[in-house]
């Protein structure tokens, strides 16, 4: 079987998974719930759970307990794309080749779908202390691994830095900070996906932390690769609009560093993240081809 079809497999038992988790659209909240499901249906091809159930079983993870924190995952994920697409910040009206949740419900049901995502995400994180087996430490942790790098001093506070940054003049943009931004707001659920993996199957400290660096370079290549596709790619490749980052007068390494020097980093990144995977215990060799199919990606 080809990476191509093992990847749609998994991402069909992803599917599967949330569908089991998804709020009944019925109630006076009923439109709410809609725009929820809406947004968690565009299809996708749900890398960040994939990444944590993948870990997982890399680090030798059995049974269900992965499941609700995959699911409260992509549900964060989602809420930050309903958001993102917003008119009040990048004004996105195509996603995956359909309707922005804004566009289909307005923005005022849009942004509460957003809110009902990531208050329902941490109700399906908690459904993880009812599996069977779990162990209750091994949750806790890793739900503070997947609220701290999707709030203030994660994911939230690099979309922060990026908003600022689009009031400022270019050449007050440094290095740094344009890596900040990268690492929160893209690297930092990464990080939590591949973190939460290895917490939940009882992996050591030293491998939790390699775990995160990996997932640190992948994240970092994967936003780069997102900026070069941004402006190489087409519409039909990417299933939304193309040159949003100049539209919104965004600084991205592209613009700091040029296309080379960009497409230089991401294989630089990709390569040291492959290296640490070498030095992990276990083996999983579509986890491998999935890591290195998110940097080479052309959509």
């Amino acid at each position: 079987m080809s990476f191509v079809e093992e990847q749609a497999l998994r991402a069909q038992e992803i599917e599967g998974k949330i569908k089991e988790f998804l709020p009944e659209e019925s109630g006076y909240q009923s439109k709410v719930i809609e725009a929820m499901n809406y947004s968690m249906q565009a299809g996708g091809k749900r890398i960040r759970p994939m990444l944590m159930v993948e870990t997982f079983k890399l680090c030798g993870g059995k049974g269900d307990v992965v499941w609700p924190l995959a699911v409260a995952l992509e549900m964060v994920h989602n809420y930050s794309l309903v958001h993102d697409d917003l008119p009040c910040m990048d004004n996105d009206e195509y996603r995956r080749g359909r309707k922005t949740t804004h566009v289909m419900f307005g923005e005022g049901m849009a942004t509460l779908a957003g809110d009902g995502l990531l208050n329902y995400a941490m109700e399906v994180a908690l459904r993880a202390f009812d599996v069977e087996g779990m162990e209750p430490q091994k949750v806790s942790q890793a739900i503070r691994v997947l609220f701290n790098k999707s709030g203030i001093y994660g994911m939230i506070g690099g979309q922060c830095a990026d908003i600022n940054a689009e009031d400022m003049d270019r050449s007050e943009i440094t290095e740094e900070l344009l890596l900040y931004i990268h690492e929160n707001k893209t690297a930092a659920l990464i990080e939590a996906a591949m973190m939460i993996g290895g917490i939940l199957a009882g992996a050591t400290d030293i491998t939790i932390r390699t775990l995160e660096k990996i997932a640190y370079n992948v994240g970092i290549a994967f936003q780069i690769m997102d900026d070069i596709l941004d402006i190489t790619a087409t519409f039909e490749e990417l299933g939304k609009p193309i040159g949003s980052d100049e539209r919104n007068n965004k600084v991205t390494y592209v613009t700091l560093h040029g296309l080379e020097e960009s497409k230089a980093e991401v294989k630089k990144l990709s390569e040291e993240a492959i290296t640490l995977m070498h030095t992990l215990p276990g083996d999983n060799p579509f986890l491998e081809e999935l890591l290195e199919s998110m940097i080479t990606r052309r959509k």
